[in-house]
């Protein structure tokens, strides 16, 4: 979680380009003054300094009053959809990047009390503790060079879609039930396959804390999508390949071995250099597994670390014809999606959302995003003023 004490990253904003970006993200709003508002939450959240909270937004775009009335209005109540201004952000995403693959990271949102949709109580690793807080599943369009948030989804737990009161107070829509994690990255997967017009990249997700992961492995397969996944070391692997079953014994038992302590055991190191100046050489263990029940092959790796170090994360991919060194580049685009993911809390103002509905929290997500958007955009325009192409 992002620290509003630390220096900020923004940088002076032109009022014409702001106007111009905000008309291609929310130029399909019905009403006049919500695209007005739109480009005005939007520039506060690109040049107001620490917390974003509404008021401070308002006093940086505007004189008036009851310009901190109109916004809170605007992101909370006014009835306009978020989904067009993300396949948007979508196509510029592409548009100016060379996407490399469609990571997936999680925000967690600390929140007092119990009223904003979706809080609940929960561990998180990260803090060593259990706090309050909202949980944002993020998709990104993820490239050497940049880290675009492109779509979001809300994690709902069970007592906030079993309850018709609560539903209500938060304008949860009827259609939407409690979906676990791995639904809903296959439901950002999905919808982010319907609006991309490039080919498809692999999926690179840390699901490292997800119990249930085997879901979305073959969620995945299914859909024919590639995939490189954090797994939980716990995840039951059986050896071999399609060509090459496991022994007769090891398939009876379908539970398998658990992922960590099989690619340990059974698998030869790979030697690796890294990017940085040292040129460090990293080893990796790689070995193909099938799960239980499931007839893929894919391939399980992980640094080595010699014992007693911190278990490094275990990760499974079908790309089990690639090389070592490839699928490691795609993991270390993980490390971008946590580092976007800290810039939008600090810089942006994705935990400082004071609503508490459904809408108002994709209202908010939607804005935040595109202010990160246009800022990093800007960097990789290829132009000297850094002026965007918006056209289609």
């Amino acid at each position: 979680m992002a620290d509003h004490n630390r220096p900020s990253t923004l940088e002076p904003v032109p009022g014409p380009q702001v106007s111009s970006f905000a008309q291609a993200i929310f130029g399909h709003m019905a009403r006049a003054d919500q695209r007005r508002w739109a480009q005005a939450y939007l520039q506060g959240l690109l040049t107001t300094p620490g917390r974003k909270s509404v008021r401070r937004l308002a006093a940086t775009v505007s004189g008036s009053p009851t310009a901190a009335m109109s916004l809170q209005q605007f992101v909370n109540a006014s009835p306009w959809e978020w989904a067009p201004a993300r396949r948007e952000l979508t196509r510029l995403a592409e548009r100016h990047t060379k996407p490399r693959a469609w990571t997936v990271g999680n925000a967690i949102l600390p929140k007092r009390g119990d009223y904003s949709c979706g809080v609940h109580r929960r561990f998180v690793p990260a803090a060593g503790r259990t706090i309050n807080c909202q949980v944002g599943i993020g998709l990104f369009v993820s490239s050497d060079e940049e880290v675009i948030p492109v779509d979001w989804r809300l994690l709902l737990p069970q007592q906030w879609t079993d309850d018709d009161g609560m539903r209500a107070r938060a304008r949860i829509p009827e259609s939407l039930g409690c979906r676990p994690m791995w639904a809903q990255v296959l439901n950002l997967i999905d919808t982010m396959a319907s609006r991309t017009s490039q080919p498809r990249v692999p999926v690179v997700a840390d699901m490292s804390e997800c119990t249930d992961v085997d879901p979305l492995l073959h969620g995945l397969s299914r859909r024919g999508h590639e995939f490189v996944i954090a797994v939980p070391s716990t995840l039951q692997v059986i050896g071999g390949s399609a060509s090459r079953p496991a022994p007769a014994a090891a398939e009876a038992g379908q539970h398998g071995r658990p992922a960590q302590d099989f690619v340990r055991r059974h698998s030869a190191r790979q030697r690796l250099a890294t990017a940085d100046r040292q040129r460090r050489q990293v080893q990796f263990l790689s070995q193909p597994v099938r799960l239980p029940g499931m007839g893929h092959t894919y391939r399980l790796f992980t640094e080595w670390r010699p014992a007693g170090a911190p278990a490094p994360r275990v990760w499974i991919t079908n790309l089990v014809g690639h090389n070592i060194d490839h699928l490691v580049g795609l993991t270390r685009l993980y490390s971008g999606t946590n580092a976007a993911i800290d810039s939008l809390e600090r810089d942006f103002g994705l935990l400082d959302f004071e609503g508490r509905s459904f809408p108002g929290w994709h209202h908010h997500m939607t804005l935040a995003s595109a202010a990160y958007a246009y800022s990093r955009l800007r960097r990789c325009a290829g132009t000297e003023d850094g002026w965007l192409d918006l056209s289609a």
